[in-house]
């Protein structure tokens, strides 16, 4: 297996450009529109690889450009390739959530604005009699995830026999969310003959057992070392009461007067809580997570870019596809139970190079997480107090993540998502799969 490891940032001394890729007048053109000229190095590494028939292994760092990776050497093979049949499909691109999907989506057909090529994308969550009528047709590159692919695929609504490309995208989690099985049955119906891509923020052994049975002969790429933070990315710990985070979130928000904020929470009602708190102190916030509609979730992503959301209170899971260019502050009100979704989380500000903020107000509760976070970045978080917001709590308890089954610590490493946020995000449940809540559950859940 050929290696090759670059770091994010492009080097102010590279003379590379889109026009060296190999990719044809139509992609440039569109590039060029789009403002863009320099590769980012996980271009400059993909695309040609891609071009030349090589299935690809990547571990990326979101915001190093990696969708126009693979998006766009995919789309120049096709362009020279038939048109697709009915039900028919010719490149594949799998992911865990509907937002990221969407966000492909919008970039495919950015890329592909000056060929004669078919896209679109289909997840749950929504009717699916549309999606059918739009697959009837055929279509060039089908963005979705796995759960509504299957439903389709089960209805005789789409086909496979001529997939050329298959892309597995934030296949780490993916796996983290349990897709496992349904990658693997996606996998049995695809021809044995394809171009395989495998994209991944870290290369943990699941990622590499799936890769095992996968690629063949795939060329790896690593941009930057495993779990990095970006460097354009300011980040500060600021310490407080457990109860007093919300308080303290609406200070700072208005005390620094800031118009974008992102915020993570580590639960669906927390989420909601906080949201309805904020817009109550008349900070128009909205929440995005699994149990939001379709709809809904759109609604709050657009007007969280159009600015007339100010605050949007999102869990890991709905975040992936949050892709805003200057997205300026990152607040985690709560630490993620996992230590490398918080280089996620933050790795949604100071994306392509631009400056970002990332803030985490940290209980006692909480001082565990934090210090499998800076073990796992190796990097020592800078800790703030904020005037009126001291910590009167210097030592409690670690939060239980096991909801009362046994308390799980937090580790470094490859982990799951907590059993509330994870399972088929895609795909609600049925009715008789629904459990009604027990009371006294904790919140942490």
């Amino acid at each position: 297996m050929q290696v090759i490891t670059a770091t994010a940032a492009p080097s102010s001394e590279s003379s590379s450009n889109f026009d060296d890729l190999g990719l044809s007048a139509p992609l440039l053109k569109a590039l060029s529109e789009k403002g863009y000229s320099t590769p980012s190095p996980i271009q400059e590494q993909a695309i040609p690889a891609v071009l030349s028939g090589r299935d690809l292994m990547a571990a990326a760092q979101t915001g190093t450009g990696k969708t126009a990776g693979f998006t766009l050497p995919m789309l120049e093979r096709l362009s020279h390739g038939a048109r697709s049949g009915r039900c028919q499909i010719r490149a594949l691109v799998l992911t865990p959530t509907r937002e990221l999907a969407a966000q492909i989506l919008d970039n495919v057909r950015v890329y592909s604005r000056h060929l004669r090529l078919r896209s679109d994308v289909v997840f749950g969550g929504v009717k699916v009699n549309p999606q059918i009528q739009r697959l009837q047709q055929g279509v060039d590159l089908l963005v979705a995830t796995p759960g509504r692919l299957l439903d389709l695929y089960q209805q005789g609504a789409i086909r496979f026999e001529r997939v050329e490309f298959l892309v597995l995208d934030e296949a780490d989690r993916m796996l983290d969310m349990g897709f496992i099985h349904d990658i693997r049955r996606i996998l049995s119906k695809l021809p044995e003959r394809r171009q395989n891509l495998l994209f991944s923020a870290t290369f943990n052994p699941s990622i590499r057992k799936l890769a095992t049975g996968l690629l063949h002969d795939p060329l790896q790429i690593q941009i930057t070392p495993p779990n990095q933070t970006a460097r354009t990315v300011q980040q500060l710990v600021h310490p407080c009461d457990m109860k007093r985070k919300p308080e303290l979130l609406s200070h700072l928000i208005r005390t620094n007067n800031w118009q974008q904020v992102l915020v993570f929470s580590r639960t669906k009602h927390g989420a909601n809580r906080v949201a309805e708190r904020l817009s109550k102190e008349g900070l128009s916030a909205a929440a995005i997570h699994g149990n939001k509609s379709q709809g809904a979730r759109t609604r709050a992503l657009q007007g969280f870019k159009d600015g007339s959301v100010r605050v949007l209170v999102a869990t890991d899971i709905a975040a992936r596809g949050i892709d805003i260019q200057q997205l300026p502050h990152v607040v985690n009100l709560d630490l993620p139970n996992v230590a490398e979704d918080y280089v996620h989380r933050i790795g949604r500000t100071g994306r392509a190079g631009e400056c970002g903020h990332a803030i985490s107000l940290v209980a006692a509760e909480e001082s565990l997480l934090l210090k499998a976070i800076e073990r796992t970045t190796r990097e020592s978080l800078e800790k703030v107090l904020i005037p009126g917001f001291e910590p009167t709590v210097l030592e409690a308890p670690p939060i239980d993540l096991s909801g009362g089954r046994g308390r799980r610590t937090p580790r470094s490493g490859s982990g799951s998502a907590t059993r509330h946020d994870r399972g088929r995000a895609d795909k609600p449940r049925s009715k008789s799969s629904a459990r009604p809540r027990r009371s006294g559950r904790t919140s942490q859940r």
